[in-house]
């Protein structure tokens, strides 16, 4: 019986022909995400639903701005996808020529939804430049193969060489466990948010050579 393991899969930057796979692996990932549940319509493919929201997301900057990380395996399949935004984050003129989408995916009362928690969660963000890890997922396929931390870490690398601290928010134990392995520290839940209560984790500048 072989015991061979998958080869590492390799991360690079998506380009814009990533756009489908990359989006469609993220709404796979988040699909039972509670935060995703609180504002996505409870009708309709919700699967889909995410599908046009994350590609949404990546198509208001963080894909033309090289931000996007997809890892893929031998035969150029993706596995996962992380979504990172540079310190000053997304201008507000971008998320708006990207309205349409966003109300495709989640329809007028989703966007309310979706506005309020948004609207918490930078709140909660501290005032320093930072990266933000907006998202970061795996295929089913590819879960426990190390997928996700080398995603985590190639984009770390990113963050460190640009001497810059960087923040996200993590609504499961099992990955603010993850987080903390990489040096993040949990500033605690972000009030405001009517069911889910993710937290909030900052890793500060400096900590991959302390």
């Amino acid at each position: 019986m072989s015991t061979d393991r998958p080869a590492a899969p390799a991360i690079r930057t998506a380009r814009a022909a990533d756009l489908e796979g990359a989006s469609a692996v993220l709404a796979e990932a988040f699909a039972e995400d509670p935060v995703m549940r609180d504002f996505l319509p409870a009708h309709g493919d919700r699967r889909a639903r995410l599908a046009l929201l994350f590609a949404a997301l990546m198509r208001s900057g963080p894909l033309a701005a090289g931000t996007v990380d997809v890892a893929v395996d031998a035969d150029g399949r993706i596995l996962g996808a992380a979504v990172w935004e540079a310190p000053g984050g997304v201008p507000a003129h971008r998320l708006l020529l990207r309205a349409p989408l966003f109300l495709r995916a989640l329809g007028i009362r989703g966007v309310l939804r979706a506005a309020g928690h948004l609207a918490a969660m930078h709140r909660a963000r501290p005032g320093l430049p930072h990266w933000y890890l907006a998202e970061v997922g795996v295929g089913s396929a590819a879960r426990g193969l190390g997928v996700g931390s080398a995603l985590l870490a190639h984009g770390l690398a990113r963050v460190d060489a640009s001497s810059a601290p960087a923040y996200l928010e993590s609504s499961t134990e099992r990955n603010r466990a993850l987080y903390r392995r990489a040096a993040f520290l949990e500033l605690g839940l972000i009030p405001g948010l009517a069911s889910s209560r993710p937290a909030a984790m900052w890793r500060p500048a400096g900590v991959a050579g302390a």
